[in-house]
C-alpha cells in the first residue's frame, strides 16, 4: 500500500481529534454504504444500524458507540493502532472489547484499503455486536484463540475470516450479507450477491474453512453460508481445537485459481496471528 496510515491519539478527555476532511470522508462513506447495504445486509445488521444510530456527518468517538453497545450486549470499542499483536487482539475480544483503529482512509483509497480503518470496524462490525448470539460468538472465539499456538491461530483466523469478515446468511428472503469485510465495501457488497459475477457459494463446512487460505488484497471469489446466528454460535460447541489440529495435519487446500491471477507479495493469510 502506498499510503502509510497512523492511528490518532485521543486527548486528555479521550476524544480523538479528527480533521474536517476526515469527517467528510466518513460522511461520504456512511451515506453511500447505507444505501448499498439496505436490501443486501441481513435484518440483524440493519436493526443494529438503527440501534447504534451512527452519525452521518462525523466520525463517532469510541465512547459514544460503546455506551450503546454496553447497554445492549455488554460490549465496547477499544481504540488501537492499525495492527496489534495476536494476544492483544484476541484478549480484547475475550473481554468483550472490539478493536478499532483510530484512523480513516484517505479519499484516494475510498473504495479499498488493506488495513482495517474505523469505518470498517464501526460500520462493518459494530451493528452486529448488538445481536446476542453474534456477540457471544465473538467473545468465545477470543477466549479460544488465546489458548491456541501460532499454527492453530492461523487456522482459527480463517474461521473468523470466512464468517465474521466475509460470511453470508441464508434467510427466507434469500441470501443476505453479515460479514463486516463485505458490508464496509461498496464493491464487495454489490459483488457478493450478484449471480452474474459468479462468486462461489457453499454451506459452511468448518473443516474446509480451516483448510482454505485467503487473500486480503482482492474481492473474495468464494463465500461460505450459514443459516442462522445460532449456527455460528454452535460452531464453537464442537471439538474445535481437535478440528484445527486435524486441518494442520491434512494441510491447506489449493489456492483458489483467482488468487493466483494477481501477483502481489505477502497477501496470503496476512494477519498478526
Amino acid at each position: 500500500m502506498g499510503y502509510q496510515y497512523l492511528s490518532k491519539q485521543p486527548d486528555a478527555n479521550g476524544i480523538v481529534p479528527y480533521t474536517p476532511e476526515e469527517h467528510d470522508t466518513w460522511k461520504c462513506l456512511i451515506n453511500r454504504q447505507k444505501e448499498v447495504v439496505k436490501h443486501r445486509a441481513c435484518d440483524e445488521f440493519i436493526r443494529g444500524l438503527e440501534l447504534l444510530d451512527l452519525p452521518l456527518d462525523k466520525i463517532p468517538q469510541n465512547h459514544e458507540v460503546s455506551e450503546k453497545l454496553k447497554s445492549l450486549t455488554g460490549w465496547s470499542v477499544a481504540g488501537v493502532p492499525a495492527v496489534i499483536p495476536a494476544e492483544e487482539f484476541f484478549g480484547l475480544l475475550a473481554s468483550k472489547q472490539f478493536p478499532a483503529a483510530t484512523f480513516i482512509r484517505i479519499p484516494e483509497e475510498l473504495d479499498y484499503l488493506e488495513e482495517p480503518d474505523i469505518f470498517h470496524e464501526i460500520f462493518g462490525h459494530c451493528p452486529l455486536l448488538t445481536h446476542p448470539a453474534y456477540a457471544d460468538f465473538m467473545q468465545r472465539y477470543g477466549n479460544l484463540a488465546l489458548k491456541a499456538n501460532k499454527k492453530q491461530r492461523t487456522r482459527l483466523f480463517r474461521l473468523f475470516w470466512y464468517t465474521i469478515e466475509f460470511g453470508l446468511l441464508k434467510t427466507p428472503q434469500g441470501l443476505k450479507i453479515y460479514g463486516g469485510g463485505i458490508l464496509s465495501s461498496k464493491a464487495e457488497t454489490e459483488y457478493a450477491l450478484d449471480k452474474n459475477k459468479g462468486p462461489e457459494l457453499e454451506n459452511l463446512n468448518i473443516q474446509k474453512v480451516l483448510r482454505t487460505p485467503f487473500r486480503i488484497d482482492m474481492i473474495q471469489p468464494n463465500y461460505f453460508l450459514i443459516h442462522s446466528f445460532d449456527q455460528l454460535y454452535e460452531l464453537l460447541d464442537q471439538n474445535i481445537m481437535g478440528l484445527v489440529d486435524e486441518a494442520i495435519l491434512l494441510g491447506d487446500l489449493p489456492y483458489h485459481p483467482k488468487f493466483l491471477q494477481k501477483e502481489v507479495g505477502g497477501v496470503f493469510d496476512d494477519h498478526p496471528c
